[in-house]
């Protein structure tokens, strides 16, 4: 028994240490698992506690309903034309705030209907919405039509964040979400948001989308507006009615699917938003090369405001449009256009940049730097007839050479013995050559500067063809000078800038003009600019009226230019290809002087007929006979001997080394043995012999 016994209790202890062995696995997972549940809880708390604390504090330094009302997000600015018409309002533009009560209820179930269909029941967060996004996201569905965050994360984005998406973002997004909702009502949240969502064309709020899609206030939309509006948020630029109205009537449809899904509208209502009335609007489309050439001056006019405000600018809204007319018709084929006009004053009426600003905003007017070609003649002739020409001078069309250069006519030919007019108006190189390299490069360079050039100007003899490289609204306004009589022209677009009270924040002032050349010097180059247009190679741009203006083409047709005045109206005219290849048929005198023509004949339709000035009152160093001309104050002159040797007034012949002597030797006219010391430079070259031959006496001078 007691055997029996002892293996009985020895069977016992073997089944209890078996039973014991098999649940100290379960054990141990029961163990975990209790800590992982009471870490993670305790974890969850902390997180909960955490956000909590966040969300409060968020909330108690969160600005006042009122507050965010008063909020805008950046400067309104209206842009006006010179009498007042508005040509374009850019930044955002924020309508009339509305009320909750204000706003269509139809408008309110839209927007829930597609941005938030769980807007009344959840608090900031819809949980369900972000689950489903991270389901789509591991499996990639791409079914649904809305995006993840709820009206209030939407509405704080806008209002406290930036648009990156980060973690960090997404976070902070997530705990302003919370703190709106618990600081305001839902009705509160849902008002803040519709006046303050983007819809696209600079439109902030839904009365401003409104009346900028559809002419009226938001209080009236129907249906299908409020469909369209609301479902811009997602894209504006992509649904924007005035951009693709098939995108935008397609995703108007998908929104009014989703009100009768919701129950927000009756299933059997019709909707047909294809057949809602659009705004037109105006024609912005060359008007924004003068505004973006325009706008960027405020910075400097005024102090730094964020008020809306109204800009009163020189721009004549027939001109431009005649402007923009006139370039689109007669720019060749692949080629671009572009146009500047300025008063007398220098007030820009009009500014084309290219043929299509939708197309390409590179504002060719004010940024491009091309080759004016002939055009340049203008500052050769100013510094010549500075130095003492007049516009009958009789001077050679011969081959020249100066150093490596030798330049040819477009002809081919040379003509001999011509007046320094008639070598203007048939633009004649060989001819600007010779007075560029006897008045100095260097001269012709500071004419330049003088008129306005702020662009590089090089000193190579080439130069006085127009192979610098200049901005058009810079050879225009130099040509405007000319057309002030001689008188600094300064450029300017903008009249006034009020705040949308009324106030006045900057009044144009006029330039205090500067004299750049004597009066003779205006008049000589205006003769020879009118027998340009009269008989020379600007014949096309004749309008029935005096004009006075020059053609300029370069190399293998690159470029075509053409700048004249009539009527106290400057324009200039370019026209050629972006990438500087070659453009058939393209001449100064041919298709922008025609463009010139059109604009022209609209532009000074209502000014009275204007004959140029173009009597010459010469010094009377100029019109004294030889003789006399050669007396005066001997310190206004220098005294060479024949070998060209310099030697002091009054003295002996002792010479006096002179730095250009060589140049007078070959040059001088031995019945000539004085030069006036304000009427002599150094060529840049002297490789060549020529004159000038003066009419009274036949005697070879040289002039500055």
């Amino acid at each position: 028994m007691d055997k029996r016994g002892s293996r009985r209790k020895s069977a016992a202890r073997t089944k209890r240490a078996g039973r014991a062995s098999a649940d100290k696995p379960h054990s141990r997972v029961r163990f975990w698992a209790r800590r992982v549940a009471i870490w993670g809880g305790a974890l969850a708390l902390l997180a909960a506690l955490f956000v909590g604390l966040a969300v409060a504090f968020a909330a108690r330094s969160m600005p006042s309903y009122y507050q965010l009302k008063a909020t805008q997000t950046a400067q309104t600015i209206v842009v006006r034309a010179r009498d007042g018409t508005e040509i374009v309002e850019l930044g955002p533009s924020f309508g009339k705030w509305l009320t909750a009560d204000e706003i269509p209820q139809v408008m309110k179930d839209a927007m829930i209907s597609v941005e938030d269909r769980r807007y009344y029941s959840h608090f900031g967060i819809d949980f369900w919405r972000t689950g489903g996004a991270i389901v789509e996201g591991i499996t990639g569905s791409r079914s649904r039509v809305g995006g993840t965050s709820t009206i209030s994360q939407q509405l704080a984005r806008n209002v406290f964040l930036n648009t990156n998406r980060t973690l960090d973002r997404k976070l902070r997004e997530a705990v302003l979400a919370m703190a709106l909702e618990a600081k305001f009502s839902k009705e509160q949240i849902l008002e803040l948001y519709l006046n303050k969502v983007y819809f696209g064309g600079g439109a902030y709020g839904i009365d401003s989308a409104s009346r900028k899609f559809f002419s009226h206030p938001a209080t009236e939309l129907s249906v299908a507006e409020a469909a369209i509006i609301a479902g811009l948020v997602k894209a504006p630029s992509r649904y924007s009615p005035t951009a693709d109205i098939d995108a935008a009537v397609a995703r108007a449809s998908v929104v009014l699917r989703l009100m009768k899904e919701q129950g927000r509208i009756a299933p059997d209502v019709t909707v047909d938003p294809s057949a809602v009335n659009l705004k037109e609007e105006a024609g912005q489309n060359s008007v924004r090369y003068f505004t973006d050439w325009v706008l960027p001056q405020l910075d400097l006019l005024l102090p730094e405001t964020f008020e809306p405000i109204e800009v009163w600018t020189t721009l004549d809204v027939g001109m431009q449009r005649a402007a923009t007319a006139a370039v689109q018709s007669n720019t060749p084929d692949s080629a671009q256009g572009a146009l500047v006009s300025m008063d007398r004053d220098g007030a820009v009426l009009a500014l084309v940049g290219g043929t299509d600003y939708v197309e390409t905003n590179y504002n060719r007017a004010t940024d491009a730097m091309r080759q004016p070609g002939s055009a340049w003649k203008l500052f050769v002739y100013l510094a010549a007839l500075e130095a003492g020409y007049t516009p009958d001078d009789r001077v050679i069309d011969t081959p020249v050479r100066i150093n490596d250069w030798s330049p040819r006519n477009s002809s081919g030919r040379n003509v001999g013995e011509i007046d320094l007019r008639t070598a203007f108006a048939y633009s004649i190189n060989t001819v600007a050559a010779q007075l560029g390299n006897e008045v100095g490069f260097g001269t012709v360079a500071s004419m330049a500067r003088r008129f306005g050039i702020s662009s590089e100007i090089n000193t190579y003899p080439a130069m006085v063809l127009g192979t610098n490289e200049v901005r058009l609204i810079d050879m225009t306004r130099a040509f405007a000078g000319v057309s002030a009589k001689g008188n600094s022209v300064e450029p300017y677009g903008i009249l006034k800038v009020e705040t949308g009270e009324g106030e006045l924040l900057y009044q144009h002032e006029q330039a205090r003009s500067t004299q750049l050349v004597p009066d003779y010097v205006a008049a000589g180059i205006t003769d020879l600019l009118q027998t340009a247009v009269a008989t020379g190679t600007g014949r096309a741009a004749q309008i029935g009226r005096p004009v006075a203006g020059k053609t300029g083409t370069t190399s293998s047709n690159k470029d075509g230019y053409f700048v004249g005045f009539s009527s106290g109206i400057t324009t200039g005219v370019w026209m050629g290809r972006d990438d500087n290849k070659r453009v058939g048929g393209l001449q100064g005198g041919t298709a922008p002087a025609r463009a010139f023509a059109a604009y022209m004949r609209y532009a000074v339709k209502d000014r009275p007929v204007e004959e140029f000035d173009t009597d010459l009152q010469l010094p009377e160093w100029q019109l004294e006979p030889d003789d006399e001309y050669m007396l005066g104050d001997p310190e206004d002159y220098y005294f060479i001997d024949e070998q060209g040797n310099l030697i002091e007034p009054g003295t002996s012949d002792s010479p006096r080394e002179d730095p250009f002597a060589e140049e007078f030797d070959r040059t001088l006219d031995p019945d000539r043995q004085r030069a006036p010391r304000s009427s002599r430079t150094p060529p840049a070259a002297a490789t060549i012999t020529w004159g000038r031959w003066r009419s009274a006496g036949g005697g070879r001078r040289f002039s500055r």
